[in-house]
C-alpha cells in the first residue's frame, strides 16, 4: 500500500494556475504594462551621453513630422504627438490589429550639465534624434602643468580624473 501525502492547498494551486492560464488567453500582451495603464502607446527611446552632449533617440514609425511636437521647458524635454489609424478603404476588414495607435507623451528631466540652447533635432526613417549640447563650463578641459623635469597634462571637468604633480 502506498502512502499519499495530503496537500490541502494542492488543489487550490492547480485551480489558480488554470485561472491564470484562462485569463492570460483573453488579455492583451500589454496587460500590466505602461501602455495598457494609460490607454495609449509610448514610443521607445534611447538616451545616452557622449563627450559633447546628451542624445535622445525616439522610434516613431508611421508618425508624420507634423503629428508630433518637441519642447524643452524648465530642464524637461517633452515629446508629444499622435499616431493615427488610417484605414485604406471602408471595405477593409481587419482580422487583427496589433500596432498601437493614439496619442503619446514622453517627458524626461535633463541633467544640469545640458543646455537647451544649441540643440539640434533630426527626423528620418521614423527615428527622431535630438542632440543637446553640454554646457561649456562642464566640459572636460586639458590643463598643461609646467615645471620640474617633464610637463604633464591632466583633464579637468565633470567625471575627469586629476593627477598629482
Amino acid at each position: 500500500m502506498n502512502i499519499v501525502r495530503y496537500r490541502p492547498f494542492g488543489e487550490l494551486n492547480t485551480i489558480q494556475n488554470e485561472m491564470n492560464r484562462l485569463f492570460a488567453s483573453f488579455t492583451p500582451d500589454a496587460f500590466g504594462r505602461e501602455e495598457a495603464a494609460s490607454g495609449a502607446w509610448n514610443p521607445k527611446v534611447n538616451i545616452f551621453e557622449n563627450k559633447d552632449g546628451l542624445v535622445l533617440e525616439a522610434e516613431l514609425p508611421g508618425v508624420k513630422q507634423e503629428d508630433f511636437d518637441l519642447t524643452v521647458e524648465d530642464n524637461v524635454i517633452t515629446l508629444k504627438g499622435e499616431r493615427k489609424f488610417e484605414k485604406e478603404t471602408s471595405d477593409d476588414n481587419y482580422h487583427r490589429v496589433e500596432r498601437s495607435y493614439g496619442s503619446f507623451a514622453r517627458s524626461f528631466t535633463l541633467p544640469a550639465n545640458v543646455a537647451a540652447d544649441g540643440s539640434e533635432a533630426d527626423f528620418s526613417n521614423g527615428v527622431l534624434r535630438v542632440t543637446l549640447p553640454k554646457r561649456e563650463e562642464t566640459k572636460a578641459r586639458k590643463i598643461e602643468i609646467k615645471g620640474g623635469d617633464a610637463s604633464k597634462t591632466i583633464e579637468t571637468g565633470v567625471g575627469a580624473k586629476t593627477a598629482n604633480a
